[in-house]
């Protein structure tokens, strides 16, 4: 088997025109686990506009410009309390019999605060009591060799402080972090037909827009107009868009924005847009060839296709670790960070993918395949990153059943990887994006990738 440049067309998958709506009874669902999950009188899920993915999840809301909390009690009771402007805003929710509540300790400063100021006030008024236990879920959580004594919380330290008052006693306070956002367990690592559905609307679509900047980006465009051909068509995005250029004067820092810089012939490239449901990712030359370069694209490249060939429900997640970085070992590079992690609303939520782990996959994962190698040389960069999912045969039928056209551009791109690629996935693998395991090594050239072939 080798690993060769192929000029290719890549199929036409179709784009979801709109993202599927995620059933009322699902996000109650949600909220009953979280609730059964905590065992806590009250569970209080913070979010604010970088941190938004836990209370989307469960909700459908997520807040603009201000703070907001979601209120879970073991009677049923769901309330968002938020600022002045996402009280009407929290109108999209798709919770049912959720109530909004205003505290205006959560708007932006300078803004009214004659009606709900003090934050202790709205949540006492809405049954919160003394004695009571309150579980918090805030935006990422610790693990224990992370800390000495107890573990901090990951939401502002007012809210800390409210809630101790509120409850009278700051042992009554837990983290309940991770009933969301484990990396097996957590609510949001194992995901339905219809969450599957939503996610591939976002990461289709995020591909198709990496694929533009690829196929389009030219010489004498300063990074900006190579930014503008993504096409952006206000999908809600998950991280700030990314594209970076630079020649052999210094490395290509891949987390920047486009600037006015202007690109030249033989820079490194390297772009990504990350959109609620996924990520896609690209880097390379721009340039139309570089054999010194193509040979180090090649062990990349064998890499990433080690990874689709180990992953699979039931495997350990230190096995596809160990997989591969053994594998890119052989082209003497390694993974930055780990390859692969769970996707959401947010860019990482956790990942089973470790060194050292005893997570195993299962069906129902959605997983952003990240394999980021070092070292690189000043003026090089590459990447081929997209979301898949994993899904038995029942998932699969569900899928199929509540989604077939979505059923069928995932089934379609599974056919391009066998046919075109040149590997075949497990059945439980469904790619969702727009341009699955394509990787141009050449921006010149874009239409010759890398195939395997036998």
């Amino acid at each position: 088997m080798t690993t060769e440049l192929s000029n290719v067309t890549i199929p036409d998958f179709g784009l979801p025109e709109s993202r599927p709506v995620i059933p009322g009874e699902t996000y109650a669902a949600r909220c009953d686990a979280l609730v059964a999950g905590a065992d806590c009188d009250w569970v209080v899920v913070y979010s604010d506009r970088e941190h938004q993915a836990n209370i989307a999840f469960l909700t459908g809301f997520e807040p603009r410009f201000e703070e907001a909390l979601l209120l879970l009690n073991r009677d049923g009771r769901r309330i968002i309390v938020t600022g002045n402007e996402c009280v009407p805003y929290a109108a999209i929710s798709g919770l049912p019999g959720v109530e909004v509540e205003l505290a205006q300790s959560l708007s932006l400063m300078g803004q009214d605060r004659t009606e709900a100021p003090k934050l202790t006030e709205v949540l006492s008024g809405l049954g919160m009591a003394s004695g009571q236990t309150i579980g918090i879920a805030g935006w990422k959580y610790l693990e224990e060799v992370e800390y000495d004594d107890a573990p901090s919380f990951f939401v502002p330290h007012h809210l800390v402080a409210t809630l101790t008052k509120v409850a009278g006693d700051a042992g009554l306070l837990s983290d309940v972090t991770p009933v969301l956002m484990h990396e097996t367990k957590g609510l949001r690592a194992v995901v339905d037909a219809d969450e599957i559905a939503w996610l591939e609307f976002g990461s289709a679509r995020a591909s198709a827009a990496v694929w533009r900047v690829v196929t389009n980006a030219k010489p004498g465009d300063t990074e900006h107009e190579a930014a503008s051909n993504m096409g952006y068509a206000g999908e809600q995005m998950a991280c700030h868009f990314m594209l970076s250029t630079n020649g052999g004067s210094g490395p290509i820092i891949g987390l920047s924005s486009p600037s006015g810089k202007v690109i030249e012939k033989g820079d490194g490239i390297t772009t990504c847009v990350g959109l609620w449901g996924g990520i896609s990712a690209r880097g390379g030359l721009m340039a139309d060839g570089d054999d010194t370069f193509l040979a180090k694209c090649k062990g990349y490249f064998e890499a990433l296709l080690t990874w689709y060939e180990t992953a699979e429900i039931g495997v350990d997640g230190a096995v596809i670790y160990d997989a591969v970085e053994k594998k890119l070992a052989e082209a003497d590079l390694e993974p930055a960070l780990n390859p692969g992690h769970l996707l959401s609303h947010d860019e990482w939520m956790n990942t089973p993918v470790r060194r050292k782990n005893s997570g195993k996959i299962a069906s129902g994962m959605p997983f952003q395949v990240d394999i980021i190698p070092v070292p690189m040389l000043d003026g090089q960069t590459l990447n081929c990153e997209d979301a898949i999912v994993f899904a038995d045969a029942d998932l699969r039928a569900e899928i199929e059943k509540r989604h077939p056209e979505v059923y069928a551009r995932m089934m379609a791109r599974r056919a391009f990887i066998a046919d075109v690629i040149g590997i075949e996935l497990s059945p439980s693998i469904l790619p969702l994006s727009s341009t699955p395991l394509c990787l141009a090594p050449f921006w010149l050239k874009s239409s010759e990738i890398l195939v395997r072939k036998a």
